[in-house]
């Protein structure tokens, strides 16, 4: 195969799994806040690491801002600032107040062109679902006016450490997404613009495999490039599964990596 068809290929499999994703969300919205508690939990830490800095007033956007966690964190924190939501589904913007300030609009694409250069981009729980996560952290970066900050929270490599082993031990393919590796992820940005860079595990737990892994569906995170698996492969994951709590639930470990960048 020459290398143009190859490279149309590539590009057509990325359109049809962001399509993919971008459906699983419109389809979850209604039923997101339920069963976002750690976007919920994440979107409030990132807000308060912002309010410990100077942030400058100005345009502030919150990119994927799904249902409005971070936004609404963040005007918590900052009384009278507002935060422009922006998301690829119409329906997740529904679910926000009427009068907030919201705009539809496909990440995979560059960012509009505001009346201003924003001050803040933030982003929680969005960029690890968009094609190329380094390079369209860049394109962020470069976006905002000089001085402006990038804060982001999302899962990296290392995630669900408990999935990939039983998936090992099986032979069962682990159907999770592959998250991005943190260098990789900030190959492009110079180390003096890192402002703030921490990670944090959050550990999910649940008496059967099918309950641990049920908020994943119902926020619309279950998009997966592998086959569904049987019901019986599900089976001998959970059996396989290495690590219980005290009272022998399953456990699954979250990877967040939180960044604050200046330009």
């Amino acid at each position: 195969m020459a290398g143009s068809q190859r490279g149309r290929l590539l590009m057509t499999v990325i359109s049809n799994w962001g399509d993919r994703v971008l459906r699983r969300f419109e389809q979850s919205a209604s039923a997101y806040n339920a069963s976002a508690t750690l976007q919920h939990s994440v979107a409030g830490q990132l807000a308060e690491l912002c309010s410990h800095h100077t942030v400058p007033a100005g345009l502030w956007v919150d990119l994927g801002s799904g249902t409005g966690h971070l936004a609404e964190a963040l005007e918590a924190r900052h009384p009278g600032q507002r935060v422009l939501r922006v998301d690829g589904s119409e329906a997740m913007l529904r679910q926000q107040p009427a009068a907030a300030d919201k705009q539809q609009w496909d990440l995979r694409s560059p960012l509009p062109h505001w009346r201003e250069a924003p001050s803040l981009l933030a982003s929680s729980f969005c960029l690890h679902w968009l094609p190329d996560p380094g390079q369209i952290l860049e394109q962020w970066l470069n976006q905002l006016t000089p001085g402006g900050w990038l804060a982001l929270a999302m899962p990296v490599d290392g995630c669900f450490p408990q999935w990939h082993q039983a998936a090992e031990t099986t032979g069962i393919p682990c159907t999770a997404i592959t998250f991005p590796q943190l260098a990789a992820l900030c190959a492009g940005i110079s180390a003096d613009q890192i402002r703030l860079q921490e990670q944090i595990r959050c550990n999910t737990v649940a008496a059967t495999l099918p309950r641990l892994l049920r908020p994943l569906r119902r926020v619309g995170a279950d998009c997966s490039a592998q086959p569904s698996l049987s019901i019986r492969d599900w089976r001998r994951l959970q059996l396989a599964w290495p690590e219980h709590n005290a009272d022998g639930q399953l456990r699954l470990t979250w990877v967040i990596q939180l960044l604050l960048i200046q330009r």
